[in-house]
């Protein structure tokens, strides 16, 4: 499909502290809507090229599983991971991180749909999302609002 949705937000604290709470994956819980749990997988145990975890995700009573594969971990500046749900790939993820200065960054974070006509389809069954953008974009905003809430408490 080709769809991107890009959603931004400064965040008033160290890039390090942010980068290492976006990073660990198994709190993505805390701050996705729809994320519900993911593990690392396949004995990886940390954001580095070539990790894999799987995420558990739920919309309403519906909740499906997806593999992710790391494909961009530079501590303090980028993590990214590419999905897949069986051999379907289905969507890249990445969040950048710009330092403002030692105690502020921007945060930028990018959803790529990879999806094609038949995956989309058969995702809006499953996930029962009809607008996958217009989702991700609300879901993406209170990520990382509740991203830069742990981060500023953290940094506190």
């Amino acid at each position: 499909m080709g769809e991107s949705v890009v959603a931004e937000r400064t965040i008033g604290a160290p890039a390090a502290v942010v980068w290492a709470l976006v990073s660990d994956v198994t709190r993505m819980c805390e701050f996705s809507p729809e994320n519900v749990g993911c593990e690392w997988i396949k004995g990886s145990s940390g954001p580095e090229v070539g990790a894999r975890f799987r995420g558990t995700n739920a919309n309403g009573n519906k909740k499906w599983k997806t593999d992710s594969v790391v494909v961009d971990a530079e501590p303090g500046k980028s993590f990214g991971f590419v999905v897949k749900a069986g051999p379907i790939s289905v969507a890249r993820w990445d969040y950048r991180i710009d330092v403002i200065d030692d105690a502020r960054c921007r945060v930028t974070e990018t959803w790529n749909d990879h999806r094609g006509a038949v995956a989309a389809f058969i995702s809006t069954r499953i996930s029962g999302v009809t607008d996958r953008a217009s989702h991700n974009r609300a879901g993406m905003e209170a990520t990382l609002d509740r991203l830069a809430a742990a981060a500023e408490k953290t940094s506190a």
